[in-house]
């Protein structure tokens, strides 16, 4: 049996009822992407998210192939690196540290003496305005930009061709060795960009540097009970590589979705953890409602051909880590319920409801090859 869990990166489903406190309220990233008028998911709605609490707009089917429902947040943040941990089984009860206001000077002091440059920007920044402001002085004077989010970040911007790719990661890996304690963020990101003064672009080289996960993830103990691990995309990135046997990093969601079809295709068991960034990081951040919806459309049209690949005991999950509503006022991520899709052809479809917390996804791919999780005791 092969289990692939499918992360479609911030396809969130309605705010979550504390989203206010986070200043989300009224998020509702599918609401917003199915107003583009390249929205399509008919393979979707087959499947079962119109049935989903929430998601009624998009119609209900009335024979979904898959089980549907959605689930809560109980960790305390809406980021990539604390929605995957939950989903493999560790709840974040406190948030990870973020700065508003740029980072500590004793820290950026620490940094340049590590990384044998200095620093521009230190301050919360949109990724390609900052390029956009900021990458001429990087290029004639060679300091990187450092700048953060309203995530859990630490993002170091450099050109390719001033700072080589190579030199980027090691500098990467020693702001990792620093970002600890209070200063531990839950990512240190790599953004490589090319080009001349008024066309900069960032690159499909984005390396993530993730904290480690604090105990044993979904990777951890399946490997642990001998079940063959394959991550897809920035899975590695997030969880520091850890409970990984075999990791395929992608550009972008189209290798991701060729490279999930390809897996299929193998004659192996085990499970596989795919993560399609494009949704975030191409289109909610830079609030692109109609490139958010041609990037589903693309997912939904890939979906068949993958479902036709899937063996008699084969599963599939597809769901989402946290929201990033391109029609609200940030460019934030959104504390939102993830959709949930469950199917197999020996499972039956049925309602799953609202569960309260992402380890339901974890702990059912963990029964379903016979090893358990220490959080979410109860399976979809």
């Amino acid at each position: 049996m092969k289990t692939f869990l499918i992360v479609l990166d911030s396809l969130g489903a309605g705010a979550l009822p504390d989203a206010a406190d986070f200043g989300d309220a009224g998020a509702h990233t599918l609401r917003s992407v199915s107003k583009s008028p390249y929205f399509s998911v008919p393979n979707l709605k087959e499947m079962g998210i119109g049935n989903i609490e929430g998601l009624e707009f998009l119609g209900a089917h009335g024979a979904p192939k898959a089980a549907f429902g959605r689930a809560m947040e109980r960790s305390k943040g809406k980021d990539t690196t604390v929605g995957h941990w939950e989903l493999a089984g560790v709840v974040s009860p406190a948030p990870l540290p973020t700065f508003p206001q740029g980072f500590p000077q004793e820290l950026m002091n620490e940094f340049e003496k590590v990384s044998g440059r200095g620093v521009l920007c230190n301050r919360p920044y949109s990724g390609t305005q900052v390029i956009a402001d900021f990458g001429d002085e990087m290029v004639q004077s060679g300091k990187l930009i450092v700048y953060t989010s309203a995530d859990s970040v630490f993002q170091i911007a450099a050109h390719e061709e001033v700072v080589p790719l190579e030199e980027l990661y090691t500098i990467c890996r020693k702001a990792r060795a620093l970002l600890k304690g209070a200063w531990g963020v839950g990512r240190v990101i790599a953004r490589p960009f090319i080009g001349e003064k008024g066309h900069y672009t960032r690159t499909a080289n984005r390396r993530d540097f993730s904290l480690a996960p604090p105990k044993d993830t979904l990777l951890d103990v399946l490997q642990k009970a001998g079940v063959p691990t394959v991550s897809v995309g920035k899975i590695a990135d997030i969880f520091a590589g850890r409970g990984i046997d075999r990791s395929i990093p992608t550009h972008g969601n189209t290798e991701g979705l060729a490279v999930t079809l390809g897996l299929a295709k193998e004659d192996f068991e085990g499970f596989v953890f795919v993560n399609l960034v494009d949704f975030d990081m191409l289109y909610g951040h830079r609030q692109d409602k109609d490139g958010y919806a041609k990037a589903l459309k693309e997912f939904d049209d890939w979906l068949p051909r993958f479902l036709e690949q899937m063996g008699a005991e084969d599963r599939l999950i597809i769901t989402a880590d946290h929201g990033c509503d391109p029609a609200d006022q940030s460019t934030d991520h959104t504390r939102e319920y993830v959709p949930i899709l469950v199917y197999g052809k020996g499972l039956a479809p049925k309602p799953l409801g609202t569960r309260a917390s992402f380890c339901d996804i974890g702990q059912t791919v963990a029964a379903w090859h016979g090893a358990t999780l220490s959080e979410g005791v109860k399976m979809l």
